[in-house]
């Protein structure tokens, strides 16, 4: 169990990570909802797919979420405007980010890191002046990240379609960010 006091911390993700990623990657409670099944990455995928420099091209900054000096899961953002493959192709904002993220550990699920997980990642996003927003895209039956997100902050705003199929689409702005703060 974790204290209520303990804070989840980002440091961005380097190559020494690829292979703990890996294995993340790999555990059933994350490929339930990180790709399925089918979508489970060797090694070698990962190397080429999550290697920072790669991700950077693609306008997607890798995360570690830490807490207590250990890792716990994976979250990284990316700009929504021009993200590609029919993903936000609607997006007009240069300042929306896109965000995505998992806990390591099943064990750790239903305690509340996610949420912490989540709140350090839009803390530090809205740090940049130039975010005027930060959406995100769980699967309808991902009731476990829904409701997380709302704890964070995030408001639902409908259902659309996206390439992994239909998904909740949940927005903090940084108006709402700012009146938590004040």
């Amino acid at each position: 169990m974790t204290n209520s006091n303990d804070s989840v911390t980002l440091r961005l993700m380097t190559e020494h990570d690829l292979a703990m990623l890996y294995e993340w990657l790999n555990r059933s409670h994350i490929v339930e909802w990180w790709g399925g099944e089918e979508a489970r990455p060797t090694l070698a995928d990962v190397q080429e797919q999550y290697l920072p420099s790669v991700l950077a091209q693609e306008s997607v900054t890798p995360y570690i979420a830490m807490l207590n000096g250990e890792p716990i899961g994976y979250a990284q953002s990316y700009v929504a405007l021009g993200s590609g493959d029919g993903w936000w192709e609607e997006e007009t904002d240069p300042g929306v980010r896109g965000i995505d993220q998992l806990l390591a550990n099943a064990s750790q699920l239903g305690k509340g890191l996610g949420t912490k997980l989540v709140r350090a990642l839009v803390e530090l996003l809205f740090n940049d002046p130039e975010v005027t927003k930060i959406q995100t895209d769980p699967s309808p039956s991902n009731l476990r990240a829904i409701r997380c997100y709302e704890k964070a902050g995030f408001e639902r705003q409908g259902t659309v379609t996206t390439p992994d199929g239909p998904a909740v689409y949940m927005v903090q702005t940084r108006q709402a960010f700012e009146r938590t703060r004040s």
